[in-house]
């Protein structure tokens, strides 16, 4: 399946994301830092890291949204792309939650608590980055017009891999 939205032949929404993964994961080591003793401003940086990261991250939802309703129900590409939305959704709230908990605080800084919350946002944004390259690199979605929407996980060893490396 062919992405909906494109840019000079290249799909949208692969374009959107790095932009916002960066930044939130920025402002996560920024945060690290700075309640480790780093300098001030990096709490700052960390809060408008998130605040431009969140906006990204709704564009490239936005994109993905596209691509996403277009998918055959009953696929697995459509189950990996749900899943894939649930878990970039779960992060955007978690991300939206830590800003607007320092919008209003004395500090920029972020305490324990808001770090922890934004290192399990960060690795719920792994799982997703994962589900993302398994719907463009293993299901084709967004790049290939013959794509297999029900190929099987890469997690599982396809009978041509097993047979590598077999010593007779």
């Amino acid at each position: 399946m062919e992405s909906r939205l494109k840019v000079l032949g290249h799909p949208l929404h692969p374009m959107l994301v790095m932009f916002p993964v960066a930044l939130l994961i920025t402002a996560v080591i920024f945060d690290v830092v700075d309640a480790a003793g780093g300098p001030d401003y990096l709490a700052e940086a960390a809060y408008w890291n998130i605040a431009v990261g969140l906006v990204g991250g709704l564009l490239a939802a936005a994109a993905g949204s596209v691509d996403l309703f277009a998918l055959p129900t009953g696929t697995r590409a459509k189950r990996v792309g749900l899943t894939h939305a649930a878990a970039n959704l779960a992060v955007i709230l978690l991300f939206a939650a830590v800003w607007a908990v320092r919008l209003n605080a004395d500090s920029r800084a972020a305490g324990g608590a808001l770090i922890a919350i934004e290192v399990v946002a960060v690795a719920i944004l792994g799982i997703s980055a994962w589900l993302g390259g398994e719907l463009v690199d293993r299901l084709g979605v967004g790049v290939d017009r013959e794509a297999d929407l029900d190929a099987p996980s890469s997690l599982r060893p396809s009978s041509a891999a097993q047979g590598i490396g077999d010593v007779r």
